[in-house]
């Protein structure tokens, strides 16, 4: 039997049915957690919670839709008692350089990023405070750190939340809601495609990584983003954590 560090804690994770979004829902299970998934790839979902069981439940949403941030915290109550952790990991966007990027490809990064962000947070808080010991943990990238090319919306919504993040660490502090952030950087179906579309840029992001290589969603991400739900980070709040082999080193 390995780690029990999320016994009894129940969570939402967005985009929790693939990518670094699942390995994040297996490990929680795996360390006692039960979660609600929210994705919108139902069969993915559907697969997901079948392979897990009574642990998980899916919710099939848009997270850009406020009422689907309602009714995952609603299911999470109802199903499971309370709300402990909310993990948001989904977002989309589309990657050209940034005098091509139109409305509808910021509307989709922002909406799918950062507003999905907001509107689970928000819609999370009540249950959040009742618990006395919760955690949030949202993703930002390193694209917005480095500025990486043709990511501009995908960026500038990550940093977004960067700064949202650190707001709500202070403001929700006194309710012993601890706000994180993780910057990852795995080989994802996503990165695979990047990869193939601009094998360049990929080259020289792999180059830049000191440990010398893309990190693995279940053994070198999920496992942070478990430890920051988890009581072992409970002094540990508005921080930003780098899961990217060193490539960005934060001061």
């Amino acid at each position: 039997m390995g780690s029990r560090t999320l016994q009894g804690k129940t969570a939402i994770v967005t985009g929790g049915a693939s990518g670094i979004g699942s390995a994040v829902t297996r490990l929680f299970v795996e360390r006692g957690a039960r979660v609600v998934v929210v994705d919108l790839q139902e069969e993915a979902g559907r697969r997901i919670a079948a392979e897990l069981g009574d642990a998980v439940v899916f919710l099939q949403g848009d997270v850009s839709d406020r009422k689907v941030a309602d009714a995952a915290v609603a299911t999470a109550v109802d199903r499971f008692g309370s709300l402990d952790v909310l993990v948001n990991n989904a977002s989309v966007s589309r990657q050209k350089p940034f005098e091509e990027q139109t409305d509808d490809d910021w509307d989709l990064a922002m909406n799918t990023g950062l507003y999905a962000t907001r509107n689970f947070m928000l819609a999370a808080l009540p249950e959040l405070k009742k618990t006395g010991n919760a955690s949030v943990v949202n993703f930002g990238s390193g694209a917005g750190l480095n500025g990486q090319p043709n990511q501009a919306s995908y960026a500038a919504a990550k940093e977004a939340i960067r700064g949202l993040s650190r707001v709500a660490a202070n403001e929700w502090a006194p309710h012993n809601i601890r706000v994180n952030v993780v910057c990852p950087m795995a080989l994802t179906a996503g990165v695979a495609q990047w990869a193939e579309a601009r094998p360049e840029q990929y080259a020289q992001s792999a180059a830049s990584v000191p440990l010398g290589r893309f990190g693995d969603p279940d053994r070198d991400v999920a496992p942070i983003v478990a430890f920051l739900a988890s009581d072992d980070a409970r002094y540990m709040t508005g921080q930003t954590v780098m899961a990217d082999g060193g490539a960005v080193k934060l001061r």
